[in-house]
């Protein structure tokens, strides 16, 4: 158990370095606009990739947590299994929604750039 929770950790320090060296690499491909800027441009990607990775993830996490909830509350009594599942999916839309604003800050970050 153990070993699987250094994985985890060493997996997500990975991804998290990868994301950051590769906006680093594309805000450093010729662009005069991004050349100019200093740190804003580069400061900018890794603030997009971390927010729509983070809400991923929380989104991810989320739903497997709904899920499991689900399936012990219908084991536990499958005569509410009907009603359970109509709140899953209520708060899985919720959840979904804000996986969803992640993504448009990244975006608005990415092309719409209040910053620049």
């Amino acid at each position: 158990m153990r070993t699987e929770k250094k994985l985890t950790v060493i997996s997500t320090l990975t991804t998290f370095l990868v994301l950051g060296l590769s906006t680093l690499a594309m805000a450093a491909g010729g662009s005069e606009a991004a050349a100019g800027s200093g740190l804003l441009m580069p400061a900018t990607l890794i603030g997009a990739a971390l927010v729509v990775g983070i809400a991923a993830c929380g989104g991810g996490i989320g739903v497997g947590l709904l899920g499991r909830g689900l399936m012990e509350g219908s084991a536990r009594n499958p005569e509410m299994s009907g009603k359970m599942l109509v709140s899953m999916l209520i708060v899985f839309a919720l959840i979904e929604t804000f996986t969803i604003y992640g993504l448009v800050i990244g975006l608005i970050l990415l092309y719409a750039n209040p910053f620049m």
